[in-house]
């Protein structure tokens, strides 16, 4: 059964989702699955941009030869050569050995390490600018180095005005025959998603994006069809106005993220009395996460998020508690920046989370820690520790 559809003139949705899987790129939790986006342009020449998954691979293959209707297929552009829309390349190249494949000199190396079919033979180098005309269509190759791999670039169909952005403009979840954002209610139920796809994929690569949102701002963009989630053809300077936030490391909203580490629930009362205080204090947007119980993804994402955060840790053989360390240095290779923070020891004996996550924290750009004083609580926020919490609600509410 195919399950392609037309997205505009010429051009097929011919991808699949899969909800079935649990773990994106075997890390990042999906509760609501993924799609794999794969475009088909009828022709002169008939092209096909990036292939699938190899877990909905069948599905895919159904849809091409539904769309080529007994035609052979005559190009194959990869803008990316991740497995995840990679995988399916091979039965491409079975059932049209004579399919060109468009990419970057880098595209067609990286395709060679993973495929042992003769690359060369069928290989259509690209340059960036360049341009492949297929009868009326002409579609423009632009380059985007590590957004988020070295080899990536998006292409532009100069007729229709769509610009296929490969991982850009992505997000997680899987598709339900709504295509297009504004087929869905995005804002509620999809820019979560689309936040925690970006920060934890692509966020390490701000100034990559930022270029790439440059090259894009020179040319009239009808539609984005990316490579994860929905299409884009109404209100595209919204969802790239978030990605220029994103990009540029700045707060989305202004609130404070509390993420604790509590082995046996002294630190998370403290963490309680303190979002108390700021509540009183007029802070709106208080959100507080276990860090033991919700994945790193997420607490990434809402760091990245709020204006402000606060890390309060258990010591944990002499150590910050793993949970909340791997969070910090999750953040350290993600870049996170300029951002109001605040840090809470906990512990009976020997504390040291405290030194130690101001340590991680000062390694990163543009990090002011907000504490006075450190907020050190031995066994159980009381007496002193109360009134340094409050001290640290007034710094956070200022």
């Amino acid at each position: 059964m195919q399950l392609s559809r037309k997205i505009a003139e010429d051009t097929y949705y011919v991808g699949s989702s899969d909800r079935r899987l649990e773990l994106f790129e075997n890390i990042y939790p999906i509760e609501r699955g993924v799609s794999y986006n794969s475009y088909m342009v009828m022709d002169e020449k008939t092209v096909l941009l990036d292939t699938v998954d190899h877990s909905v691979s069948r599905q895919f293959m159904e849809n091409v030869r539904y769309v080529l209707d007994g035609r052979n297929l005559d190009y194959l552009i990869v803008n990316h050569v991740e497995p995840d829309h990679l995988s399916s390349i091979d039965s491409i190249v079975r059932e049209y050995p004579e399919c060109k494949i468009v990419g970057n000199a880098k595209t067609l190396q990286f395709i060679s390490q993973f495929y042992d079919f003769d690359v060369d033979s069928r290989a259509m180098s690209v340059k960036e600018g360049d341009v492949l005309n297929t009868g009326k269509h002409a579609f423009t190759f632009v380059f985007a180095p590590m957004v988020h791999w070295p080899e990536v670039m998006v292409t532009y169909d100069q007729v229709t005005k769509v610009l296929f952005s490969a991982d850009a403009f992505g997000t997680f979840g899987a598709l339900s025959g709504n295509l297009f954002a504004d087929e869905l209610d995005f804002e509620r139920e999809w820019l979560d998603d689309a936040r925690r796809y970006y920060l934890n994929i692509v966020g390490k690569y701000g100034v990559q994006v930022m270029n790439l949102l440059k090259k894009a701002s020179s040319v009239d963009i009808a539609m984005i069809c990316p490579l994860h989630g929905p299409i884009w053809r109404e209100n595209l300077a919204w969802f790239i106005d978030k990605y220029k936030t994103w990009a540029s490391y700045e707060a989305e909203d202004d609130g404070v993220v509390i993420v604790y580490s509590s082995i046996y629930g002294n630190t998370e009362q403290a963490m309680n009395y303190l979002a108390l205080k700021l509540a009183d204090l007029g802070v709106r947007n208080i959100h507080m996460y276990d860090a033991s119980k919700t994945d790193s993804s997420y607490l990434l994402s809402e760091c990245f998020r709020y204006s402000k955060a606060v890390f309060a840790s258990s010591t944990y053989n002499l150590e910050i508690f793993p949970k909340m360390e791997n969070l910090l240095l999750d953040l350290k290779a993600h870049l996170f920046q300029n951002r109001k923070v605040a840090v809470v020891e906990c512990g009976t004996w020997a504390l040291q989370s405290g030194k130690k996550m101001i340590d991680i924290l000062n390694a990163m750009k543009g990090i002011e820690i907000v504490n006075d004083k450190q907020v050190s609580i031995l066994s159980n926020a009381r007496g002193s520790v109360l009134s340094s919490l409050d001290e640290l609600a007034d710094n956070l509410a200022k």
